[in-house]
């Protein structure tokens, strides 16, 4: 079946063009071992063609395919869908809802909600630690100082320019080399990226805790807030950019390369993105980065693979972030 599987965006639009193909191929990424009823886990289920859903002979309630997925009680077909999904893991530097909706026919509203629910499908948490080097770092994203009225930019830019602005907190574990003489399989870096309220020690030290095996070696920049780290159990050491940016094996680059890519995608293709919803473009950029040894194809399935147990509703989107701010209205 593989075989006959769209290799580029051109085969995806003309494959998944035939609304029972998209059901098909939905279905068998979903239930791999036979179609299991959503509401009672019961393989005792009937497929009706005439309504193109099934009957839970168990509970007997019936379901769609997108019954349990992030597709759930939407109204655009699965064909726009797919299609969304190959672009948004398939675009190295993203792509806006203006552009999505003009390509899918749909309005700039609908495309802007369908990336967020994208994105939420790409989130992969994990409580594996990270091991072997690890580089950390942190940048801020906002508005550039040059298209700032002169007023604001006096307000806004202080220090490190960094006020007014969101703070992203990356960690890269550094990837291995292949040697097929000693039987090394080579590894790619990955990273893992978080959006933190502040620079300070106990929150970054905090994150590198979580996410990092005590004893691995972390290298860091010249920042303050890293000090610590080596009373901590890590085997610190860092490089202060003031001076240059690499003394051996100790340097950054890694994760300042993945920062190019976030400015590029940030300032080049959605230009802004309120602070409450940085979070889901950062795992956008995460999920492409980590697959960036695989095919549009591979990228495009392990996707699918996640859609299932994740629902984000459109209240829930642009209002979740106002309970820090006053409780709903009853």
């Amino acid at each position: 079946m593989e075989n006959q599987l769209p290799e580029n965006l051109l085969e995806a639009v003309r494959y998944f063009s035939d609304a029972d193909v998209c059901r098909q191929f939905v279905s068998a990424m979903r239930w791999p071992e036979g179609v299991t009823c959503p509401h009672c886990q019961s393989k005792e289920v009937t497929f009706m063609q005439s309504v193109k859903r099934w009957n839970c002979k168990g509970c007997r309630k019936q379901f769609s395919v997108k019954v349990g997925t992030i597709f759930e009680e939407s109204p655009l077909g699965l064909d726009k869908w797919l299609v969304a999904f190959w672009l948004a893991t398939n675009s190295k530097n993203g792509i806006s809802s203006h552009e999505l909706g003009r390509s899918l026919g749909i309005t700039q509203k609908t495309a802007w909600f369908v990336l967020h629910r994208v994105r939420y499908a790409l989130q992969n948490g994990t409580l594996e630690k990270m091991t072997g080097t690890v580089e950390v770092d942190e940048t801020y994203v906002g508005q550039k100082a040059k298209t700032m009225h002169y007023d604001k930019k006096q307000e806004k830019i202080k220090g490190r320019g960094a006020d007014g602005k969101t703070v992203v907190f990356g960690l890269l574990q550094r990837g291995i080399k292949a040697d097929k003489e000693r039987g090394v399989k080579g590894e790619i870096s990955q990273v893992r990226t978080y959006v933190v309220p502040d620079t300070k020690e106990e929150t970054l030290c905090g994150t590198i805790q979580a996410n990092v095996e005590e004893g691995t070696e972390v290298f860091t920049d010249a920042h303050k807030s890293y000090r610590a780290l080596g009373e901590q159990g890590f085997q610190h050491a860092y490089v202060d950019h003031a001076i240059r940016y690499v003394e051996g094996r100790v340097y950054t680059n890694g994760m300042e390369n993945y920062w190019g890519l976030l400015d590029r995608m940030m300032h080049g293709t959605y230009t802004y993105a309120l602070p409450h919803h940085l979070f889901r473009y950062t795992d956008e950029l995460t999920y492409r980065f980590n697959h960036r040894d695989g095919t549009d194809l591979t990228r495009f399935l392990m996707a699918v693979q996640h859609i299932t147990g994740k629902r984000l509703t459109y209240d829930r989107l642009t209002t979740s972030h106002l309970r820090y701010i006053a409780p709903k209205a009853a």
